[in-house]
């Protein structure tokens, strides 16, 4: 009879365990291989949702943030040089020891929308932005730098001494253009108002500031909700009604009366008395009686409380570009226009 073969039990479990060892390994590496593309597709996908916007291109090295010139609730306005420009850097700080995080999540969303729509206009009368930083704590918009000033300011210098036709008109015509192209964009400013207005050093008006600024929706329900300036509000929105891009035509109709008569268009009336009185009065500033008749025209049309009858800006262009104005006499030297 025939032995059985002996068998090396140690050498076998020696083989059994360097096998087990073998086969973790390589299903350690596949399920790191697995995750770590699993990661990757992800970045990807991030990526392609998310890309980096344009005027996040700013290369911080080459701005250099200088006085401060103008200040307020929103933050402060310095001026700066960028690449070797001139520039205004508005720097909002997001108050995170006096604000909630929803409520700085919703102002950098505000932000961003800003920039996105800012940063991709190119018109001779809107002031054009450069770019922009946005940190965890503060975020900067860098714009051309305007020597002139605000429209308003400018206006209050005048009070006394009136500005000829001829300059209110060359002033209306370089904003009514600016919000002609806005809304050719399908954007609706809704904050127009002289202080949102600045002049550069020829006395061209630009409009600036686009922190409520928003693409018209086709839905008008979605356009909604008291936004803008008292005075300057149309009263839908005042009332909170659905609203589109004539609520800007109504506001261009105030600034139009403030760049002749040169003051404030409600001076001594309380915001709530004021949105009453225009929504339910009709009420209107009182245009001058030597007020030229084609101008007062088109204030009134532009103010309308029908904002089905109000003209299209691109309509407003060519009704102020009509108006003749060589039959009004200089006021003064006004060689801020050069």
């Amino acid at each position: 009879m025939a032995l059985a073969p002996k068998i090396d039990v140690k050498s076998l479990d020696e083989k059994l365990e360097n096998f087990h060892r073998l086969y973790s390994i390589k299903k350690k590496k596949e399920l790191h291989d697995k995750e770590s593309n699993k990661v990757i597709n992800m970045r990807a996908m991030a990526a392609k949702e998310a890309p980096q916007e344009e005027w996040q291109m700013i290369i911080r090295e080459k701005l250099v943030v200088k006085q401060v010139f103008a200040s307020g609730g929103f933050g402060s306005v310095h001026k700066g040089i960028y690449d070797g420009q001139e520039v205004a850097v508005k720097v909002m700080e997001w108050g995170e020891d006096r604000r909630t995080k929803s409520e700085i999540a919703s102002l950098k969303k505000d932000f961003r929308q800003e920039v996105s729509i800012w940063h991709k206009l190119d018109h001779p009368n809107i002031t054009k932005c450069i770019g922009a930083t946005m940190d965890t704590d503060s975020a900067s918009v860098i714009i051309e730098y305007l020597s002139g000033g605000t429209l308003k300011a400018f206006l209050i210098q005048h009070r006394k001494k009136k500005l000829p036709l001829k300059i209110v008109k060359r002033l209306a015509v370089d904003l009514a253009k600016g919000l002609s192209y806005l809304h050719s964009k399908n954007i609706v400013h809704r904050d127009v108002k002289t202080e949102n207005v600045l002049l550069d050093k020829d006395g061209r008006v630009k409009l600036a500031d686009f922190g409520v600024a928003r693409l018209e929706a086709s839905n008008l329900a979605e356009m909604t909700g008291y936004t803008g300036t008292p005075g300057y509000m149309a009263p839908e929105v005042l009332e909170c009604k659905p609203y589109n891009r004539k609520c800007d035509v109504y506001s261009f109709g105030i600034c139009l009366w403030e760049m002749y008569c040169c003051d404030m268009p409600y001076p001594n009336i309380t915001f709530s008395a004021l949105t009453s009185a225009v929504v339910y009065k009709n009420l209107r500033p009182e245009i001058p009686k030597q007020c030229p008749s084609s101008l007062a025209k088109v204030m009134k049309q532009c103010w309308d409380g029908e904002p089905k009858r109000r003209p299209e800006m691109e309509e407003v262009v060519s009704m102020l570009e009509a108006i003749n104005t060589s039959n009004s006499a200089p006021l003064g030297c006004f060689s801020f226009f050069g």
